[in-house]
């Protein structure tokens, strides 16, 4: 049986096939356009997301009730006696019950620091103390050489209330003192800022310092107690490593402010006359006793008639 056989192709194409050609052509390029910009656009605003996640000042909105604004932090050193430490605990407990606040108390031996000194405790305490608290607001550390002499101070209206802190940031000033050149920013708004520190006569003394939880809090303690930086021996371990860090990256600088150090960090002696604007005055909220816990000094004996006054 015999087919037929197709039809042949004509030499002379209809003059319409280029331009349907063509037609083609340019529609597949729009597409292609216009997925490589539905592309762009998608990975600029994922950016746009994730910094804008990271670096956000803001809480939920739904706090669960019942959550302490506030946590108080202390790392205690088994290297106290046991009434001592008693003691400190009480006065941070009497605090914080009074405003409706909690504490937090872990202990150096909690935490393996290898050959770091420490004083490194205090970081990673306060990334404990969030993961413990993770609704809270607001996580002060204190270090246990000090006393809350004024309980009458809240953190939220003596510190972080917007118009407060604003009033009291130290703005285009060295970060560290005397002549560092990198300077506080003098633009920032309080309900952006989420770390409060103090200077002393020296640099920043994280002996007392607040930091308001999120994913910044979390980044920035992340970044503090880095391996690298403690790999660096720097020559006082954690604060030398803050005020790299605060110097040499300014998202971190973007978010702090330093505050006069009387506000929560009074000093209650001046062993090298660089610090006697800072001294404790009565009615100050915080008395610290820098460096009782080092050779041939006694917090116990120090600190005892303040505790008697508290008492």
């Amino acid at each position: 049986m015999h087919f037929a056989m197709p039809p042949r192709k004509t030499s002379r194409p209809p003059p319409y096939a280029l331009r349907n050609s063509r037609s083609s052509l340019k529609t597949l390029l729009r597409r292609s356009n216009m997925k490589f910009l539905a592309v762009v656009a998608l990975g600029c605003f994922g950016i746009i997301y994730i910094l804008g996640h990271l670096f956000s000042s803001g809480t939920p909105q739904v706090i669960p009730a019942g959550t302490p604004p506030v946590v108080v932090v202390t790392v205690m050193n088994d290297n106290f006696d046991a009434s001592f430490i008693a003691k400190i605990k009480k006065n941070r407990r009497d605090y914080a019950a009074r405003h409706g606040y909690a504490t937090f108390f872990p202990n150096t031996a909690d935490y393996d620091l290898g050959q770091s000194p420490v004083s490194w405790s205090k970081v990673i305490g306060m990334r404990h103390a969030m993961s413990a608290y993770p609704s809270s607001t607001y996580f002060w550390y204190l270090d246990s050489t000090a006393l809350i002499m004024n309980p009458s101070y809240t953190i939220e209206s003596h510190i972080m209330n917007k118009e407060r802190l604003e009033s009291l940031m130290i703005v285009n000033e060295p970060v560290v003192p005397p002549d560092s050149v990198i300077k506080t920013f003098d633009n920032l708004k309080g309900d952006r800022i989420d770390l409060v520190v103090t200077q002393d006569g020296e640099g920043i003394s994280p002996s007392s310092f607040i930091i308001r939880r999120g994913e910044w809090a979390k980044y920035f303690l992340d970044a503090w107690f880095d391996p690298l930086y403690r790999s660096y021996n720097f020559q006082k371990a954690e604060q030398h490593a803050l005020e790299h860090i605060v110097q040499w990256h300014g998202t971190i600088l973007a978010k702090l402010a330093l505050v006069p150090q009387r506000t929560l960090n009074s000093y209650i002696n001046d062993p090298d006359g660089k610090n006697l604007k800072n001294m404790y005055s009565e009615g100050d909220f915080v008395a610290n006793f820098i460096g009782c816990d080092r050779e041939k000094r006694s917090c116990v004996d120090e600190m005892e008639p303040f505790m008697n006054m508290l008492e």
